[in-house]
């Protein structure tokens, strides 16, 4: 029987996700307001379909936390204090800039997953195990798309 510790790492990675995920949400809609360039209509798309994918699995995750007994984040000011993707505010950035940036978070928010599968395995969370290899088939769909648009 997994112990208290176990059940707390995983709450703890699975907040840490859920940041991560509202963070990655934010900046690729803001690169989708703000693209520009010959490419502007395919990334305009690409990042809003991205961002559609990245919003729906927060409640998801956020309905994880709860179900092992965890409090959820709760405002912009946990976000921001247990994400370890960072924020891009600017307004102004080159579009290829951005699908590298983009790309390069989504390859961090694999990691990210593989953290809570692990810690889901070592609290005995089979439920949550099996949900993060979706989130890792979904991470690494959007790794890919992005770095085939930087090719």
């Amino acid at each position: 029987m997994p112990g208290d510790n176990a059940k707390k790492a995983l709450i703890d990675s699975m907040n840490g996700l859920l940041a991560d995920y509202f963070t990655l949400y934010l900046k690729t809609k803001n690169y989708h307001w703000h693209v520009a360039g010959p490419q502007f209509r395919e990334l305009h798309l690409l990042f809003d379909e991205q961002a559609a994918e990245l919003f729906a699995l927060t409640d998801v995750i956020a309905e994880r936390v709860r179900k092992n007994g965890g409090d959820t984040l709760t405002g912009i000011g946990a976000i921001a204090g247990k994400a370890s993707i960072k924020d891009d505010d600017r307004s102004k950035v080159d579009a290829m800039e951005m699908v590298k940036a983009l790309r390069d978070d989504n390859v961090a928010l694999v990691k990210a997953i593989r953290a809570v599968k692990e810690a889901a395995s070592e609290a005995g969370d089979n439920a949550t195990e099996g949900m993060a290899d979706d989130w890792t088939d979904q991470a690494e769909q959007r790794v890919w798309f992005l770095t085939q648009t930087l090719a």
